[in-house]
């Protein structure tokens, strides 16, 4: 069985969105396939206008911030040995250091600034630009694509913060409806990849670089190159496999963001590099320096056990926790067929018609949800992003800091013990806004995925905001 008319229009924009807004459901219910597909094939579908920083920028803007603080604090020191040779009791002491640490860095303009750290306001704007992204989405298929490839692809915020942001503006974006091998690439040699899986300081045992520093080999991008973002841990590579991937990997790294011009930006250092040939899942690749890692990871893009991986990971994230093998057998023959176009994955995908079954089986994740009721309520504006950062974190799943390099789990059993806690986020959310009719929004949500129950629920809510709060926490809002 098949969702049809306005049910396979509220299906869509739960399942490959992040829920209806306003009218959509009866807008798009003509042909909600065809709804899916247009969103795909939208100009510049996946960039957002922004003049945030570039992850290079943002690097060196940290660096010199913390350096500003460090200095900050030594001044505070010496005014405090200061104070205490000329005789000042310790409770006095403490107050110079005090005065010292609220006056001017060095390097800064004003004497007093009351904004959050930069690295914060960095943090807070990449955030914002996201999440207005996908709560300002007509259909938000787009939006989901990125929010799963940068999952996939996942680095910490709580590593490399000044980074987070951008990597998803720079090695995400441009490549989520392009091919599967620009992606890798991108994601691969982007600098916050290569700090966060520690291959900035790896090099060969005989580049020059690993010979005079007595230092060596890093394979945790290698490893985590084949066993999560390509074949996967079940395809029958090897650990010689990894230890000869990672050399192939040496020199690729970045130049120290304390540098004050090209800082933060990739860079291939040859003294890191180990030379000679090296063999990976049964193939042999020449020292070409650079080039010899762009040719792995071109080979792996288009490996068949990568289709495969990819193919079931979508099929996961879309669909169910244990997806229909004939939905991954099409997605994998469509990966392969085309070359790794992920456009034309995405269109098998919502094309399938094991992607309409009507049983919703995947629970949103806490920042599906949060952006879900967000768009719902059109609370973007008054919201304050530190507000939804906040609530996501509180939920489990704070913002680009997954807790590993397998970034957030995709399925129900990592969520469910926390849907309790959803409902004061709903109550604080439903607060601010005022004025708005449940019953009409439930229609603009669920529509005719509403039980009778659901609806009766919502009725006999004793105010709106409570109404409101009941709606967003309905197994049918909460599922998709």
């Amino acid at each position: 069985m098949v969702a049809r008319g306005k049910e396979a229009a509220a299906l869509a924009l739960h399942r490959f969105g992040f829920g209806p807004a306003g009218d959509l459901i009866a807008a798009i219910a003509a042909d909600p396939r065809g709804a899916l597909v247009a969103d795909l094939d939208r100009p510049a579908a996946g960039s957002i206008p922004t003049n945030l920083p570039t992850s290079a920028m943002a690097a060196r803007a940290v660096s010199d911030f913390r350096a500003e603080e460090q200095a900050r604090q030594k001044l505070a020191q010496r005014a405090k040995k200061e104070a205490e040779a000329n005789g000042a009791a310790p409770g006095m002491s403490d107050t110079v250091v005090q005065a010292a640490l609220a006056a001017t860095p060095p390097g800064q303009k004003t004497p007093e600034n009351k904004e959050p750290p930069l690295p914060q306001q960095l943090l807070l704007g990449e955030a914002k630009a996201r999440f207005d992204a996908a709560t300002g989405a007509d259909i938000g298929l787009v939006e989901r694509l990125v929010w799963f490839w940068s999952n996939h692809f996942c680095i910490s915020a709580d590593k490399i913060p000044a980074m987070a942001g951008p990597y998803e503006r720079e090695a995400i974006r441009p490549h989520a409806l392009g091919h599967f091998a620009d992606l890798l690439l991108a994601a691969e040699s982007h600098p916050a990849m290569l700090f966060y899986l520690d291959n900035v300081q790896s090099m060969g045992a005989g580049s020059i670089a690993g010979i005079n520093r007595d230092k060596g080999l890093n394979e945790n991008l290698a490893r985590e190159t084949l066993e999560l973002h390509t074949v996967g841990v079940r395809s029958g590579y090897s650990q010689a496999d990894v230890t000869s991937f990672a050399n192939v990997l040496t020199g690729w790294t970045w130049v120290n963001p304390e540098e004050p011009n090209h800082g933060g930006e990739f860079i291939f250092n040859k003294r890191l590099h180990e030379p000679g040939e090296q063999t990976v899942i049964g193939r042999r690749y020449a020292d070409t320096g650079l080039e010899q890692g762009r040719a792995v990871l071109a080979d792996l893009a288009r490996h068949p056990a990568t289709a495969q991986h990819i193919a079931q990971k979508l099929a996961r994230h879309f669909v169910a926790d244990d997806p229909p093998p004939a939905l991954t057998a099409k997605l994998a023959k469509s990966f392969r067929d085309s070359d790794g176009n992920l456009k034309e994955v995405a269109k098998t995908l919502v094309s399938a018609d094991e992607s309409w079954v009507p049983q919703r089986q995947k629970l949103k994740s806490p920042a599906e949800w949060i952006a879900g009721v967000i768009r719902l309520t059109d609370a973007q504006e008054t919201l304050p992003i530190g507000r939804v950062m906040n609530a996501q974190a509180t939920l489990g799943e704070p913002l680009w800091r997954p807790p590993a390099p397998n970034g957030w789990p995709d399925t129900e059993s990592a969520w469910i013990d926390g849907v309790p806690h959803r409902l004061d986020i709903a109550s604080e959310f439903a607060g601010r806004t005022p004025g708005i009719d449940p019953m009409a929004l439930l229609e603009a949500s669920l529509g005719p995925l509403a039980s009778s129950d659901t609806r009766a629920t919502v009725a006999r809510a004793e105010t709106r905001s409570q109404a409101l709060a009941l709606l967003v926490m309905t197994p049918e809002f909460l599922r998709r």
